[in-house]
């Protein structure tokens, strides 16, 4: 039986996996490894399955990518670019082949290997043969618009070359971005020539690049592009039908693109995990960077056979490689301070080459996790990277503890490395804090947090820029961003005309984002995106949602008594009230909700919405249902007012919504339920 730990942990694992999609996507800048966010997913995932009821279409299991960046014009694919579900080793690769061979006894299935390039989906249209559109994967269902961007590129065809035949009215191709290691290592020589920022590693250069708002920036950097699939097409015919995805690659190689020359046809699951492995030995060989290989049946009619959930096809499976491992020394272990003044403790290292770059920072964690690990300054330690920007540090070398000149064991230091104020630790739980709301890394971590994509989205402010803004008095707090002037910034190190106006207008700019957005940015604990969304839709102005108390807050969907306590407390706090009134006195976050003109007639009604509903996208139905004043979740509990049931509907919701005797509603019926407000007949 279900318990509030178990929602609790679900809740929490959903609210860390969005924020760690939001990095990665739309951030261009993960927190954390590959592996620490796979094995996230798996514990939701584990939970979910074992507890149906827990299982939301919403789900960061069920979904792709994370939002897009209001940078770009927004594209919604006519077929969603999904994920690939992930096989962690041998037995998981087979265990996929066996369950392939169930659904289709009768065939003689065949495989495709292809190297699992690490870079950034793409989707190219071109209509009569020309290229007209560049997009983004983005959420799966809506990506940017970078045509501009991707037009620069000399490895994507403005023209599909004769050799291909015909060309269908329209076609999508699909691929990935990347760089080159060999590009990526001239790119940073020339960044650190011109004494400009150097590139982590050749994905995150590739994200970078493409998503420049300038592309005559986009134009200097190696960017290149590997098509691997055919998508949605419009008058095909002759090769443009091909039988095999073995074929699709032969045509797409004829119409101009590259594709990786590395694939290899097999008829056996014995095959595919010997070609996996032999892809994962020769991984560095490739010149560029592959975190995987994918497999998929080889002939295409079988792929709607096997059909696709939500977030994955059934017919494809990514085969992630293991993490990568090296050993080096352990040369001091520092700390860090946060945002909210977590203060994290992180290895010094001698710089090694690992998992496709040179290391010399890892992660520790917490106090617990360095005593844990027994690791001491002067060991050589055990360092794990998958290509990940952040890497961590696993262990000693395992012997070393006998050695008998091991440094003692680390002590976790009593200041705080940037304020000196004491640190503290409260009994019973792992994590240590900084106290001193004034102190300056913290400020930093702040500013940065609430200008950063997924909050208030102001261009410029990075680590080094705030620091500088905070160094010569200009700013103390978020709120002190909205006084700047052209010429207090030309004032200082590196401001121009230019880049000062910019940042100013960027600034300027903020002041129309969404009130969900400035409570993301306002970085309160325990409330992600996800939360916030749903506090702003009950509480649509910060009056309102200062007015709110923990009982209301707790009702609604996805919000429990945890993250309730913490958004009444911060905004109880009399430093965040004189905050929060600063920063409407300046007008942000303020022109968000706009009344509509549809009659309230679902005013307080839960009602969600399950599979396809024809003449409706899932945001569309949303909207549909918000703008009457109702609210849409994700999940189905007792504060359901109906269930609308579309094509293919979630079976765990219909399970939930019948064993709490939640009303039912066709899809048909759903415009009915709409104009009316009440259960269709």
């Amino acid at each position: 039986m279900m318990g509030d730990a178990e929602q609790q942990r679900a809740t929490v694992l959903r609210e860390q996996l969005a924020h760690h999609n939001n990095r990665y996507y739309g951030d261009d800048a993960p927190e954390i490894s590959d592996a620490s966010y796979d094995a996230l997913v798996r514990e939701l995932r584990d939970l979910e399955a074992k507890f149906p009821e827990l299982a939301a279409e919403d789900s960061p299991t069920a979904t792709v990518g994370s939002a897009t960046n209001s940078s770009f014009a927004p594209v919604v694919h006519a077929r969603p670019m999904q994920s690939l579900d992930n096989a962690f080793d041998d037995g998981d690769l087979l265990s996929w082949v066996e369950r392939l061979v169930k659904a289709a006894p009768d065939e003689q299935l065949g495989f495709t290997c292809e190297p699992k390039v690490d870079g950034l989906a793409m989707s190219l249209t071109y209509v009569n043969g020309v290229l007209v559109r560049g997009a983004t994967r983005g959420d799966g269902t809506t990506g940017e618009d970078v045509t501009a961007n991707i037009s620069t590129l000399a490895s994507i065809p403005r023209q599909l070359l004769p050799a291909a035949g015909e060309p269908p009215a329209m076609v999508e191709i699909r691929g990935e971005i990347y760089m080159a290691q060999g590009d990526f290592a001239e790119l940073n020589a020339r960044q650190a020539k011109a004494g400009e920022k150097i590139f982590v590693n050749p994905r995150n250069a590739a994200a970078g690049s493409l998503r420049q708002k300038d592309a005559s920036v986009t134009a200097t950097r190696p960017l290149s592009f590997f098509a691997y699939q055919l998508g949605p097409s419009e008058g095909a015919h002759g090769p443009w039908v091909p039988a095999t995805q073995r074929e699709v690659l032969d045509q797409l190689l004829r119409a101009g693109f590259a594709v990786a020359d590395q694939v290899v046809v097999v008829s056996s699951a014995q095959e595919v995990v010997e070609t996996c492995q032999a892809f994962e030995r020769g991984r560095h060989d490739l010149g560029f960077d592959v975190d995987g290989a994918v497999v998929k049946v080889n002939e295409l009619r079988l792929h709607e056979m096997l059909g696709s959930t939500s977030r994955a096809p059934r017919w494809a499976i990514a085969k992630k490689f293991a993490p990568e491992e090296q050993h080096t020394l352990l040369i001091d272990i520092e700390v860090s301070v946060g945002r909210t003044g977590r203060v994290t403790p992180f290895a010094v290292l001698q710089p090694v080459f690992v998992g496709g770059s040179t290391v010399s920072v890892a992660t520790l964690h917490n106090e617990d996790q360095v005593a844990a690990k027994d690791v001491r300054p002067g060991d050589l330690v055990v360092v794990r990277k998958a290509g990940d920007v952040i890497p961590e540090v696993v262990g000693p070398v395992p012997g070393q503890q006998q050695r008998t000149n091991r440094s003692a064991p680390w002590a976790f230091p009593p200041l705080c490395p940037s304020c000196r104020s004491g640190l503290v630790r409260t009994e019973g739980e792992s994590e240590t804090h900084c106290p001193n709301a004034s102190c300056r890394a913290q400020m930093i971590q702040q500013i940065c947090y609430f200008a950063s994509r997924g909050a208030l989205d102001i261009e410029g402010l990075g680590e080094q820029r705030v620091a500088q803004l905070i160094d010569a008095e200009l700013v103390s707090s978020v709120a002190d961003l909205y006084c700047l002037t052209v010429e207090q910034l030309l004032t200082l190190e590196g401001f121009g005309e230019l880049s000062a106006t910019s940042l100013i207008e960027g600034i300027a700019r903020s002041r129309e984002q969404s009130i969900h957005r400035l409570v993301i940015g306002l970085g309160i604990s325990e409330l992600g995106p996800a939360g916030a969304r749903v506090v702003v839709r009950a509480f649509p102005t910060l009056e309102a949602l200062r007015q709110a108390t923990v009982d209301q807050l707790s009702a609604l969907e996805g919000i429990g008594p945890a993250i309730a306590h913490s958004v009444v407390s911060y905004l109880q706090t009399p430093a965040n009230v004189e905050l929060v009134e600063r920063l409407v006195q300046f007008g942000v976050g303020v022109t968000e909700q706009t009344s509509s003109d549809l009659p309230q007639n679902l005013l307080g009604k839960a009602i969600v919405v399950t599979g396809a509903v024809e003449g409706f996208t899932r945001e569309s139905a949303e909207a549909a249902i918000l703008e009457r004043g109702g609210t849409s979740p994700g999940s189905v509990s007792k504060k359901t007012f109906c269930v609308v049931v579309g094509e293919s509907p979630g079976a765990s919701k219909l399970t939930k919504a019948e064993s709490l005797g939640i009303p039912l509603v066709e899809a048909q019926k759903f415009s009915v339920l709409l104009e009316s407000g009440a259960l269709p007949d």
